[in-house]
Order: structure tokens, then sequence, then C-alpha cells
């Protein structure tokens, strides 16, 4: 169960955003450019951000491999739900409903499905500042001219931000490489827990740890590393095609770069759907590309629509199709799972 500070915290983060994101525009501006749009350019765009969402499946099905085998296509609708839970639960609580609904479908176990969802976002956060580091000369300007940006050091994020995702995903290369050296060291660490913690503990992080067999190669790796650009791109190629919907143009690498730090800014709490989190970072960057602020403020907005509404019904009806049955058993794997998990 989330915590309701959690929550809290959330709705406050997005609330500050939002106010971020809209202070001092012309709202009637932003609602005639928005009227305005040519939305048929939404079609290809919405078409190759599905082509992404195929592409992120196969990556879950390759990682998941010295588990079971699962098709890609099987794969689908489970990360498509994934993405509803997102969008409409705090706390990116998708994550841990598309891990159950794989264990309810195809009896993977949530600690070990749950350890390639954190593996997945690791290396996404790792592409989001490759992004960002791209195009460092464009830093200077958005650390003068953006409203948002311009009241931080988004070089220092960026490096904060770079120390804690490669950090963490040398950490989980090592556990993956060397599995009998992790267990040594969980065996020293379990003495600390009360004792009838430590069974149940190690039996999770076990679990946990076997989720992380497709990085014990370095060739491995470097496959879920190229799928993670490739899954990236494609959902820039859909910022792209959103854009010539409106009266203004960017560079594809411009869009990158917002593309990169909009999802950096997302990882923070905020309210279902990151609502502000997402809003105030993109209008930020288009202002430091001289995009009006109207201007940049309703193709946002119409972008992060895009994003959010078309994956959210697609999961809403796969998950109608096929509803998460709570059993007993699935329950306790549920929140053992959560448990083990930050």
């Amino acid at each position: 169960m989330l915590k309701r500070w959690q929550f809290w915290a959330g709705l406050i983060i997005s609330a500050v955003f939002i106010y971020l994101s809209l202070r001092g525009l012309k709202l009637s501006e932003v609602w005639q450019i928005m009227q305005s749009a040519r939305y048929l350019w939404l079609i290809p765009g919405v078409a190759v951000y599905f082509v992404g969402v195929w592409v992120r499946s196969w990556r879950w099905h390759y990682m998941l491999r010295p588990l079971k085998k699962i098709p890609t296509a099987t794969m689908f609708p489970i990360v498509t739900i994934g993405y509803m839970g997102n969008n409409i639960y705090p706390a990116r609580a998708g994550e841990i409903l598309r891990a159950v609904i794989l264990k309810q479908r195809e009896g993977v176990p949530v600690s070990a499905s749950l350890a390639t969802v954190i593996v997945e976002r690791i290396f996404d956060g790792v592409v989001m500042l490759g992004f960002v580091f791209i195009n460092l000369p464009e830093l200077a300007r958005l650390t003068h001219n953006s409203g948002v940006i311009g009241r931080m050091d988004i070089r220092t994020l960026a490096l904060v931000g770079s120390l804690a995702f490669f950090g963490a995903l040398l950490v989980f290369l090592l556990a993956a490489m060397f599995p009998h050296v992790t267990e040594r060291l969980l065996d020293r660490i379990l003495p600390i827990l009360p004792a009838r913690l430590r069974e149940k503990t190690r039996d999770l992080t076990l679990r946990f740890l076997s989720g992380l067999e497709s990085l014990r190669s370095p060739l491995e790796a470097l496959m879920i590393f190229i799928t993670t650009v490739i899954i990236w791109l494609l959902e820039t190629a859909k910022y792209w095609f959103v854009m010539h919907a409106f009266s203004f143009e960017v560079s594809f690498f411009g869009l990158m770069l917002m593309n990169g730090i909009v999802n950096l800014a997302t990882t923070l709490p905020s309210a279902p759907g990151y609502v502000g989190t997402f809003d105030a970072p993109g209008i930020a960057v288009l202002v430091a590309y001289a995009v009006p602020p109207e201007i940049a403020a309703g193709y946002t907005l119409v972008l992060h629509a895009a994003l959010w509404f078309p994956i959210t019904l697609l999961g809403a009806y796969y998950y109608l199709r096929q509803p998460l049955r709570w059993g007993k058993q699935l329950e306790i794997s549920t929140r053992g799972a959560t448990s083990a998990n930050p």
C-alpha cells in the first residue's frame, strides 16, 4: 500500500511544476495555438511510439529469457498495462502491476521480474543522461535563457544523475556476473536481521538476483543497451512528428535533449501521469531554443496528451480482456517483492 505522505508529496511537487510551467503564459493564446494545431501529424507520431513500445516488449522478453522464454507478442499487452498503471496510479505503480500480471499469466516470480524492471529503468536513465551529454554545448543556452532550468545548474544535476545511474548499473552488473560472491556477501549481511526475517529475505533476494541473469555477459548487457537507445530514439521521433503540428522547428538533437531532461524530471515523485514534472522542463527546454512560450506550452501539453492517452487506452483494453485475479498466494508474493525492493 502506497504511503499517504508519498501521495501528497507527489501532488505538491506536481502543483509546483504546474505553477512554474504556466506562470507568465497567456493561456488564451496557448488554447488558440492548440486549437489551430495540425493534428494529423499525431498519427505517425503515435505509430512510431507504439513501435518503440514493441521494442521495449522485446527487450523485456530478452531479459527474461534465462527465467522463461515468453514471446514478444505475449509481453506487449503486459507492457501496455504497465504503462496504463504508471499513468493512472502514483509512484510508477504500473511497474509492480506488470510484474504481478506476469506472475499470474506466465508464472514468473514477482521478485525476479521486478529485478528486470529495475534494470530496465537503470538503462533508461543511462540513455537519457547520454542524450543530455551528447548535447552539452546546448546546456549553456539552457542555463542562461530558460526560466525553470535557469534556476538550476543542469550540468551539476546531470553529473549527480550519472553517478547515481552508472553506480546502480555497476552494482547490478557485478551482482549478475559474480552470483556466488554476491550470495556469500548476502550470507554475511543476513545475521544483522532478526532470525524470523532471515530465511524469507534470503529467498526473496535470490529470486531477485535470478532476474539479473541477462546481465551476466558483456554482450548481453550491450544488447540491452543498444535496444534501449533504439527505444528512446523512437520516442524522440514522436516528439519530432508532433512538432510538425505546430509552427516552430527544433533540431532532432534538440528534441533528444528535451526528451532526456523531461524523462529525468519524471523520476521525481508526482501526481499520476507525471503531471507538471513532464510539462515544466519541456516548456523550459523549448523556450531556451527561442520558441515562443505559448507555442512551447501548446506543443508540450499536446505531446504529453499524445503520450498519455493512446497507451493508457490500449493498456486498459488489454487489462479488461483479462483482469488481474488477486489470489491469496499472488498477494503474498507481491507484498514480499515490494518489501524487498525500494
